[in-house]
């Protein structure tokens, strides 16, 4: 089985969990129910016999693919012979989000007031408020309309749970109203199929169903506890109408206008796909193991939530006036670290739960033949001197757009600074999270100034409480971090090094000037970015993250990194090369597939996506290019001491 392209994928999503599916209409990734559950359709890093579902127009051709106006849900415009028929695909969004009705989340109000659903005094959304936030259902529709002559739709239906390891008991039942259904169980797992009844054939289910002119059929895929009874099917154009709605009224929270707005909006709905919606928690990419060097190992887990990953992408939310979405991850954020901060990970699953062990599956060929097949992730142990910076700096800009603090919110982010003095002196594995030796990455010991700037600055510009000691102590690290990374991050060339003593650079430091640390002008990151182009550059002119000989510890090479790309257009746009921000953007946003999807790399040289996708990284990092091309950024105002 030829393993389809990346960029072939279209994201459906109900904000709990995804699906991709293929142009030609093959389902070959579902995680049911949540974005971290074992995948039931795993044939994109296997065969079709680990999973999936086709469902095409026989001797058909694709015309088109679009989401319909501000949703993520898929419209697909097929041809044959016969006649012409759409098919529609989404996930619907059903459920409260956040809040006491979902569950006891316990989501602060816009205005920061005092957490809903929990009383005085206890951690929004705890243990005992989350027991009952159990999804007990998770739909996916395929719907088909024959808009002229006649069509008829093809289907194979193969459901392996496990990753494709378990094939599970298939009868056909009766759901609660009576209605015909295919059932299908494995363990707690339960898959019921709603819809013109499929046929089985050997370990699959077929069907093929004609259809004429103005006349529809849907299917309805439902994941259900396999000890409860089988749902009724929803509504379909009901469901649809409200899932439109959802999305659109989302994104129609915020103004998204100029000569990018569509990408823009693609983006931030993609941020949105991948934040759970009644946790708050925001995955990296919904996928795992789809490969940064085909054939290789650097195959991940991204279903997880980074602090990082979802701290850059609730600023780009923010700076696009989602301040909802920056209540529900600080909630998060608090169930995740309490209890005890000193044992901060850098990820999170989208409970918060600490537990991600990594573990191979052997029985799976990858992608394109790319071993080992990972799920879990063993860099969640790993310490990473940048990420207490980067949600501090997150959390300052929520205080910037008018969240106040929580009674919670404020200790918590005391408590991070205790853990960075703490660990001051320790050397860590760097933002690309190298599986090399522990070193002083500069962009890290950026961060950590960051962590101690945006402390004081909570202090004395917005009245937080803090001891006299701690404020002093906050201010002298702040000005003796400052001190050491200019001293022993800078190479004789005047350029920041990747780390320090090193003469390799990273383009992670072009994110110095959004921390406030240093302008985009100054002489260091003028000659930064010159070393950046001249050692990081592609002949296309695209960014890698860094050159694999050096710290990395891992066999193998990648591709230019996407976010890195567009970190280069706002350092560019910042200072002054806007013919050269604008002239990068156009070719970044030509890497997207039809559907203005980007994955986390870009393979150049075969003009091809490559990684997990869609990436969080890779849309904020669009959104934040614009911004900067547009005057409206959100990098900080160095500091006076600059």
């Amino acid at each position: 089985m030829t393993s389809p392209l990346i960029e072939d994928h279209a994201l459906l999503s109900d904000q709990r969990t995804t699906a991709l599916v293929t142009r030609e209409g093959d389902i070959d990734w579902l995680c049911l129910p949540r974005f971290d559950s074992d995948a039931l359709f795993c044939s994109l890093l296997g065969d079709a016999e680990n999973g999936h579902w086709s469902l095409r127009i026989a001797e058909g051709e694709v015309l088109s693919r679009r989401y319909l106006p501000a949703t993520m849900v898929l419209e697909t415009v097929w041809r044959s012979p016969t006649g012409t028929a759409t098919v529609t695909e989404f996930m619907p969004i059903t459920g409260s989000e956040g809040g006491a009705d979902a569950g006891g989340v316990g989501a602060y109000d816009s205005t920061g007031g005092e957490p809903t659903g929990s009383t005085a005094g206890s951690l929004p959304g705890s243990a005992s408020s989350l027991a009952g936030d159990v999804d007990d259902h998770a739909d996916l529709v395929r719907s088909v309309t024959c808009h002229e002559g006649e069509v008829e739709v093809v289907q194979e239906l193969r459901i392996r749970f496990e990753y494709g390891q378990a094939v599970p008991w298939v009868r056909r039942g009766q759901d609660v109203d009576g209605e015909a259904v295919l059932i299908a169980v494995a363990g707690g797992d339960g898959i019921s199929l709603h819809g013109p009844a499929l046929t089985a054939h050997g370990r699959a289910h077929h069907g093929r169903h004609r259809l004429g002119a103005d006349e529809s059929a849907a299917w309805v895929l439902t994941w259900f506890p396999s000890w409860q009874r089988v749902a009724a099917a929803p509504d379909v154009d009901a469901a649809l109408e409200h899932t439109v709605q959802e999305w659109a009224g989302w994104l129609g929270q915020v103004r998204v206008d100029g000569e990018y707005s569509e990408p823009v909006a693609r983006s931030l709905l993609v941020l949105r796909a991948l934040t759970h919606r009644r946790t708050g928690g925001i995955i990296a990419a919904p996928t795992t193991s789809l490969p940064e060097d085909f054939g290789g190992v650097r195959n991940w887990d991204y279903r997880f939530c980074w602090l990082r990953d979802a701290a850059l992408s609730l600023e780009a939310l923010l700076a696009h006036g989602h301040v909802d979405a920056a209540a529900s991850w600080r909630n998060w954020l608090l169930r995740a670290i309490a209890g005890d901060p000193e044992r901060l990970q850098i990820m999170y699953s989208i409970t918060g739960d600490r537990n991600l062990p990594e573990r191979e599956l052997p029985h799976l060929t990858g992608y394109e033949d790319s071993l080992p097949v990972r799920v879990g992730n063993g860099a969640a142990d790993q310490y990473q001197a940048d990420v207490v910076g980067e949600v501090m700096i997150a959390l300052a800009a929520m205080r910037d757009a008018g969240l106040e603090e929580s009674e919670w919110s404020w200790p918590l982010q005391k408590a991070l600074v205790r853990y960075t003095v703490d660990r001051i002196d320790l050397p860590d594995q760097g933002i690309w999270e190298m599986r090399g030796e522990p070193a002083f990455f500069t962009h890290g010991r950026v961060m950590v100034w960051a962590t101690f700037d945006r402390a004081v600055d909570a202090v004395q510009n917005h009245g937080q409480p803090a001891s006299a000691e701690d404020l002093a102590q906050w201010i002298r690290l702040r000005e003796q971090i400052r001190e050491e990374i200019l001293t022993r991050g800078v190479g004789a060339d005047g350029a920041f090094t990747q780390t320090y003593g090193s003469t390799e650079v990273d383009a992670s430091l072009l994110q110095i000037p959004h921390t406030g640390f240093l302008p985009a002008t100054d002489p260091r990151m003028l000659a930064t970015v010159a070393r950046i182009e001249q050692d990081l550059s592609t002949q296309d002119g695209l960014i890698l993250r860094y050159r694999t000989q050096g710290q990395d510890g891992l066999p193998g090479d990648e591709h230019p990194f996407l976010v890195c790309c567009f970190w280069l257009v706002e350092l560019y746009a910042a200072s002054g090369r806007r013919a050269d921000a604008v002239k990068l953007m156009d070719q970044l946003l030509a890497c997207a597939n039809d559907l203005l999807l980007l994955a986390e790399e870009y393979d150049s040289g075969a003009g091809r996506m490559a990684g997990n996708f869609p990436q969080a990284f890779s849309h904020l990092g669009l959104i934040r290019a614009v911004d900067a091309l547009a005057g409206t950024g959100q990098t900080a105002s160095p500091a006076p001491h600059a």
